[in-house]
């Protein structure tokens, strides 16, 4: 699935780990020319997502993670590129980023680059008020091998990274949601996710440090981050931002698996 563009110099692998993306992936793929090889890693999937990502020249690998960053290493694990780029079934590089990915990588020492997005909900482009665990503006996805690893918890796992750290400069499009109904179905699988983390690490922290940071992480998003400038949109980001924390407390607090 490579495209002819592609430079002399150091192996380069497109990493995309799906759990039941048939709607999403062909778009994904295909934009993923720029690559030496596209490692796709399919989590417990039931829709048709092997049946595309074959005829589009991806190696698949197939298996029953539940842990989301055990899933990532597994497919940083199968990569046999030099440099590795990761990219989410929702995200559409564009040719711009894969020429300076390429170009990049040719010259660059061992490490990690930080990769922009632009964040859509629909197809309205939304630039400010991202954060506190609730969409980010930049992303460290290109990284050479053994530069990056992910932590043993089920959502936004933490990093380890090694290297300097630099950026590039071309964002990729980021489909976050459809709309506000997908917005709120990912603020209850999340905090599904968090609150089991929380459990089992036996820091399910207090109702009242909650609270506190509801309004910590709204003022965040909202002021700091300049969500105020997207309207009512960076409201909504903003109270999404707010609840994530509250709601995975009370979820490990009240319920059980």
């Amino acid at each position: 699935m490579a495209s002819d563009a592609r430079v002399s110099g150091p192996r380069l692998s497109a990493l995309v780990v799906a759990r039941d993306e048939a709607a999403q992936l062909a778009a994904c793929l295909a934009c993923l020319g720029f690559a030496d090889e596209i490692v796709v890693v399919l989590d417990r999937c039931t829709d048709a997502s092997r049946a595309i990502v074959e005829p589009l020249g991806g190696r698949v690998i197939e298996g029953e993670w539940p842990i989301e960053g055990d899933r990532r290493n597994a497919g940083i694990e199968a990569c046999t590129g030099d440099w590795i780029v990761e990219i989410d079934a929702d995200e559409r590089p564009p040719r711009a980023l894969g020429e300076e990915i390429r170009a990049t990588i040719a010259i660059a020492t061992p490490g990690y680059f930080l990769v922009p997005f632009e964040n859509y909900v629909g197809r309205r482009l939304i630039r400010y008020g991202w954060g506190a665990s609730w969409g980010v503006n930049a992303a460290p996805r290109l990284f050479s091998k053994g530069a990056k690893r992910w932590g043993p918890q089920r959502v936004h796992p933490r990093l380890e990274l090694q290297g300097p750290a630099r950026r590039l400069t071309t964002p990729i499009a980021h489909h976050v949601d459809q709309d506000i109904s997908d917005m709120l179905a990912r603020l209850d699988r999340y905090s599904t996710a968090r609150a089991r983390d929380l459990r089992e690490a036996g820091a399910i922290g207090s109702l009242p440090d909650n609270v506190r940071r509801f309004f910590s992480r709204f003022f965040k998003c909202y002021v700091w981050r300049k969500g105020y400038r997207e309207g009512a949109w960076g409201f909504l980001i903003a109270l999404m931002a707010g609840l994530y924390p509250l709601v995975s407390h009370l979820k490990a607090r009240l319920e059980g698996d």
